[in-house]
């Protein structure tokens, strides 16, 4: 079985002038990105493989997420994953290797968000948070995948975490 983490980036700065692909994260969202990464490898375990969207605010999620983590995973960042539709994430984990059981996808909204609930089994715990609430900056979502990633899309899986940075003990 696999297992599928979705990382929604932390909040990032409206301050500069900077275009949106280049917008950095501010200073919660540093603070709030250490948090994430000081729980996460115990959290999930290893990964094989880290998705990350281009943005600078996904990157410098993704650096300090995975700052803890003793054997660094393997991360790629693509300008496929940058505000990318449900279905583009979708047909991107479709293309994963079956020999890569744990993966990471750090992107955005409402992509991610969109995604989660179109994987999510409606019996599992935490779905009407996911699917009646709001996907915040920092929030974290696993699946268990009871499929090939080429076959995805053909059913739901189970929703084994909702973790946003407040119930973490941050603010977000």
């Amino acid at each position: 079985m696999h297992q599928l983490h979705l990382l929604r980036h932390a909040k990032s700065s409206w301050d500069d002038d900077a275009d949106d692909h280049t917008r950095p994260l501010n200073r919660r969202g540093r603070e709030a990105a250490r948090l994430i990464g000081e729980t996460l490898p115990r959290a999930v375990g290893a990964l094989d493989l880290v998705l990350c969207s281009s943005a600078l605010r996904t990157r410098e999620t993704a650096e300090l997420a995975l700052a803890d983590f003793a054997a660094r995973p393997r991360v790629l960042f693509e300008d496929e994953l940058y505000l990318a539709s449900a279905e583009n994430l979708m047909q991107r984990l479709r293309r994963l290797d079956e020999t890569t059981e744990a993966v990471l996808v750090i992107g955005h909204n409402p992509g991610l968000h969109e995604l989660a609930i179109a994987l999510a089994a409606p019996g599992s715990p935490g779905f009407s948070t996911l699917a009646n609430g709001k996907f915040p900056t920092g929030v974290r979502v696993r699946f268990v995948i009871g499929t090939s990633w080429a076959d995805i899309a053909s059913e739901r899986h189970r929703l084994v975490d909702y973790v946003t940075v407040k119930s973490l003990g941050g603010v977000d």
